[in-house]
């Protein structure tokens, strides 16, 4: 497996695999990892559809790609995906997948068109004082000490940063900044996170910086991405023959290890309450999803909190039981044993009527019930003891959703503190009472809240006790490569799988890029797997991002009057010049 960019590798069509015929695969897990892999199995390894079977312990497929209406509680969102046109893997699987909304269009034909006549900015990316306007909200305030700050993770190694806190490597003055606000708020990093992976984001996002303060670098689906993403994909996997079984529980897998090669031999798992597998040889492929960060979430209601449920985690005891049979296989508890520091809850609010939207539009500016871009991304309330955030996607968010209605996705970072008006943690909080948080930061009338919460909207909170286990500081190991050296018929696919590549987790991107990675590796796929947009070693984009990291000062030059004079007219008319001045680095 290559890795490789530009239309010569993009469009060329591989040629079918050398015995491809004879093998089968399986799948543990039936997220966006699992989904993704069948397919490029199917398009690009050209094999038979049902000799691929999918294993899902739930009785729904998708994953963390979730949008569901329960009973009796309402509609539900665990998180929201933000994405790009950068996400190469992503949109290479979705141009092969049918849309369900438009005859004839791709996947990514239909998201494309609707961010094009629809695009994405945020005209209040911020709020404090109960809904108020922050004068700063555009600027990223990074001071010199906090520029030098980020500069010094930029430039440093993977192993200078290995194993550390992002407090350890970014001092005060930056976690004080906007840049911090909106970034952490964006990604969901804490500052006891791993400087690491905050290194590999700045890297992967570097062309989004001018973009961090309004989020119009940003592209969003028109549904929740249950029904935008996972059922289209679902669909025409079924089509081709691909096999899903729900309410298998896969508890071990076995191989055969020895020197410089590894054989998966079976795969165990428990189906309504027996036990039961199958063997596997050289040809039967096992894609296994590791890890799970919505593992053992629990939804709450409006009336009840949603519960920490701290095990067992069955998805973590598996991944567990693979690591004890060789180093290879990573280290799980580096991620899945910390939940005081990997959860957070969110809550998805449905307004029931008229009286709560209009509070949402007077801080969005924008009418929640056009059908158009809301908020255009999170809006964070910067003096928020929970350090919350609410967005209000393209609307109706579920296509079975009332007219009249309005589904927000709510979400808050510091759980375990007392809120502003609800004197209690969110984790402690009813779906009513997280209601009610949120309305005193829309700035409703305190006499209101109380009666509003009550009958203007319904809530579910969802606590997530894994959600940020992927940002734990690690090192080199901790995750095992997607396909171990030796390896002859299995992979480790989605967010605890190492890519080779320099690419970042949280993604649905990576949550792609790793079945596309083992799939072309243990079929040996004539194509090559996209490489990461190059953007951290592209000049224009190193200069877009200078001028927002400065807050749009232009570059003071060191030394004498005579000598910056000299300079510059030497540098007049010549290429360096020109790019200065046109990411305003420079005076014209």
């Amino acid at each position: 497996m290559q890795y490789g960019s530009g239309n010569y590798y993009a469009f060329a069509r591989p040629r079918k695999p050398a015995g491809v015929e004879k093998k089968t695969a399986w799948f543990v897990g039936s997220g966006l990892a699992s989904l993704a892999g069948a397919a490029f199995l199917i398009r690009d390894g050209q094999m038979a559809g049902n000799k691929i079977t999918i294993l899902e312990e739930l009785k729904l497929p998708g994953g963390a790609l979730d949008g569901i209406k329960e009973p009796e509680k309402g509609f539900v969102i665990r998180g929201g995906r933000e994405m790009e046109d950068h996400f190469e893997c992503l949109w290479d699987l979705f141009r092969s997948i049918p849309s369900l909304e438009a005859e004839g269009a791709s996947v990514l034909d239909e998201f494309y068109w609707l961010n094009k006549d629809d695009p994405n900015f945020s005209l209040q990316r911020t709020t404090q004082n109960r809904g108020q306007d922050v004068p700063d909200k555009a600027l990223l305030t990074l001071n010199d000490k906090a520029q030098k700050d980020l500069l010094r993770l930029f430039f440093a190694t993977r192993q200078e940063v290995e194993n550390k806190r992002i407090n350890e490597v970014l001092g005060k003055d930056f976690l004080a900044s906007n840049f911090w606000l909106y970034w952490r708020t964006m990604f969901a990093f804490e500052e006891w996170h791993s400087a690491l992976e905050m290194k590999l984001y700045v890297h992967r996002f570097i062309h989004h910086l001018h973009g961090l303060a309004d989020f119009s670098t940003l592209k969003f689906t028109r549904y929740n991405q249950y029904e935008s993403l996972a059922l289209p994909l679902v669909k025409w996997l079924q089509e081709q023959g691909v096999k899903f079984r729900y309410g298998v529980e896969v508890k071990d897998v076995d191989f055969d290890i020895g020197p410089g090669r590894k054989q998966a031999t079976r795969i165990h798992w428990i189906e309504n309450g027996a036990e039961g597998g199958v063997d596997l040889g050289p040809d039967d492929l096992v894609f296994m999803t590791i890890g799970s960060l919505t593992e053992n979430s629990d939804n709450g209601d409006h009336k009840t909190p949603a519960r920490l449920k701290t095990g067992p985690a069955p998805a973590w005891d598996f991944w567990r039981r693979i690591a004890a049979k060789d180093p290879a296989f990573g280290r799980p508890d580096v991620f899945g044993a910390h939940i005081p520091e990997t959860k957070w809850e969110s809550a998805t609010i449905t307004t029931l009527d008229a009286r709560i939207p209009e509070y949402i539009r007077k801080i969005t500016k924008r009418d929640p019930f056009s059908g158009h871009v809301v908020s255009g991304g999170i809006v964070t309330i910067k003096d928020s003891n929970w350090l919350c955030s609410w967005t209000v996607n393209r609307q109706p968010h579920f296509k079975q959703q009332p007219k009249d209605q309005i589904v927000i996705w709510f979400y808050s970072l510091f759980v375990e503190k007392p809120g502003n008006y609800v004197k209690k943690p969110m984790q402690d909080c009813t779906g009513e009472e997280i209601t009610q948080e949120w309305l005193y930061h829309l700035g409703v009338p305190l006499e209101d809240i109380p009666q509003l919460a009550a009958t203007g909207a319904r809530t579910v909170p969802v606590m997530m006790p894994h959600i940020t286990a992927f940002f734990m500081p690690r090192q080199a190991g901790d995750r095992p490569d997607v396909v171990p050296e030796g390896a002859v018929n299995f992979a480790f696919i989605g967010q605890f799988a190492e890519s080779k590549e320099r690419d970042c987790i949280f993604t649905t991107e990576y949550s792609v890029r790793t079945p596309m990675e083992a799939v072309y590796t243990l079929l040996n796929v004539e194509r090559r797997v996209p490489e990461v947009f190059n953007s951290t070693y592209d000049v224009r984009s190193l200069l877009a991002a200078i001028s927002p990291l400065r807050d749009g000062q232009q570059l003071d030059i060191p030394g004498p009057a005579f000598v910056r004079h000299l300079l510059m007219k030497k540098l007049e008319g010549t290429e360096v010049s020109n790019l200065m001045k046109e990411y305003n680095l420079i005076s014209e």
